[in-house]
């Protein structure tokens, strides 16, 4: 058996079937680990849900900020976006059980060795603190109020302390989870840059790097980040190679992180 984890799919399915064939992939022998956003801005965010279902339990994949803006608007929390290609999804006949899959997922999930998220990490967060915050999140998610929930996660998160409550909390919680990339030196989310490291705001870092932080019993798996790249340290690995974007779509297999790699066969999302 192999453990790969994959970078974010949205949508790209013709990419997907060709990384699958690389790594020769059989669902009765391997297990994939997804970063999340498996949907939206490719063309083919349906055909991609359909096959995570069906693979069962041979798939563990996290939510990302994409994924949420599915279920949001399928709640009718959230309009569309100018650049969404999830009406596919909305409007397919098995669309209540796609939905009721999706949030479903955990928001972070850790073995002995690996934890897996979208985004990223509050730097003073143990991998348990890190369960408990998406237990928080996944509670709201899997319950009959999940509508009304999602409707709350609007506006600015503040800063996290561990003594916020309700929606404040919740927002705070998913700025790490779904949208950190690098962090104020005082550890908030800086939720307005996408670009590469080397390009970050004066004083910003990238989240992986804030300094002692409590979550390195492990390695982090993540994705997010396409302006990153590929990015392998001793204790993250950076998998979202900008597939929708026209660059290409990464597996990186967990017990000897052999990298493998297709340039993305869809075209560039505008």
């Amino acid at each position: 058996m192999a453990r790969y984890a994959i970078g974010d799919i949205q949508g790209c399915k013709a990419s997907l079937d060709r990384l699958l064939a690389l790594i020769d992939f059989s669902r009765h022998r391997d297990q994939l680990w997804l970063v999340g956003d498996l949907v939206n801005r490719g063309p083919r965010s349906l055909d991609v849900l359909r096959w995570a279902i069906d693979l069962g339990p041979v798939v563990t994949c996290v939510l990302g900020n994409h994924d949420l803006h599915l279920l949001a608007r399928a709640a009718g929390a959230e309009g569309p976006k100018p650049r969404d290609t999830i009406d596919d999804v909305l409007s397919a006949p098995d669309c209540d059980g796609i939905i009721d899959w999706l949030r479903n997922r955990p928001m972070f999930h850790a073995d002995a060795t690996h934890a897996l998220v979208h985004a990223g990490l509050h730097p003073k967060w143990t991998i348990e603190d890190a369960k408990a915050r998406g237990a928080e999140i996944e509670r709201e998610l899997r319950g009959p109020s999940w509508r009304a929930f999602l409707a709350q996660l609007h506006g600015k998160p503040p800063r996290w302390d561990d003594r916020l409550g309700g929606s404040d909390r919740w927002r705070s919680i998913l700025a790490y989870l779904v949208r950190a990339r690098t962090l104020k030196p005082d550890g908030r989310v800086e939720p307005d840059f996408d670009g590469s490291p080397s390009q970050a705001p004066p004083g910003c870092v990238p989240w992986f790097r804030f300094p002692n932080p409590a979550w390195t019993t492990h390695t982090v798996v993540f994705g997010h980040w396409a302006a990153l790249g590929l990015d392998l340290g001793p204790h993250h690995a950076a998998v979202d190679t900008g597939c929708v974007w026209g660059k290409s779509l990464t597996a990186l297999r967990l017990d000897d992180r052999s990298v493998f790699q297709v340039k993305a066969v869809e075209p560039p999302a505008r």
